[in-house]
């Protein structure tokens, strides 16, 4: 075997080298390994079932429940009837969808003290621009009197629902009250948020 073949088989051997990893890659490993710990601890919900967005945790979810004073029968028979004739425009979390329907949570409409012009709308239906939460909205087919062929039961209990979801804080409407008002208003069209205005909030 020839020196040369000799030097050519030593050269082409492999070896093994220890290579320094940089302390900017570990660093940046860390802090997105921390970065993403915190993320789940906060918006996790420790895979709990009840616990989803825009919710992060059981203890947020409990503090958007209806009041539980209230006779719990008729805040479930308003949620049902809230999910099958009112979710669609105004979502399931009340929060509204735009060019459809105002929000629920949090609206000054919502939890006035007396509830008389809440049951004008859903009663009559409500036409014209209407500002809720410092925020003017128009839509442009309005709100059609959905809740006046209704059972009055029904529709007292899908108004306390609303009253009292997505941390709203406002009485029970009865359905003596909606009798009332059909009795007081009668037939008529839609109402406009001016009209509405007029009637007594407290």
């Amino acid at each position: 075997m020839s020196a040369e073949f000799q030097n050519t088989v030593t050269e082409s051997e492999p070896t093994s080298t220890h290579a320094v990893v940089p302390v900017w890659l570990i660093v940046s490993v860390l802090v997105v390994a921390f970065w993403g710990a915190v993320y789940f601890d906060k918006r996790g919900g420790w895979f709990s079932p009840k616990v989803y967005g825009p919710y992060a945790s059981i203890a947020e979810v409990e503090i958007y429940q209806p009041r539980q004073d209230e006779d719990v029968e008729i805040i479930n028979r308003g949620r049902r009837t809230f999910d099958i004739v009112c979710s669609g425009c105004h979502s399931p979390d009340g929060m509204g969808k735009p060019n459809q329907a105002p929000p629920l949570a949090g609206s000054e409409w919502v939890q006035v003290e007396k509830p008389e012009r809440m049951i004008r709308i859903p009663l009559y239906g409500l036409n014209g621009p209407i500002t809720v939460k410092e925020q003017q909205m128009s839509f442009p087919a309005g709100m059609v009197a959905i809740g006046w062929d209704m059972p009055e039961d029904d529709l007292a209990a899908v108004l306390t629902y609303i009253r009292q979801a997505w941390g709203n804080k406002a009485s029970r409407v009865t359905a003596q009250q909606v009798k009332a008002v059909k009795a007081e208003v009668g037939p008529r069209g839609p109402f406009t948020p001016e009209e509405l205005m007029t009637v007594p909030a407290k």
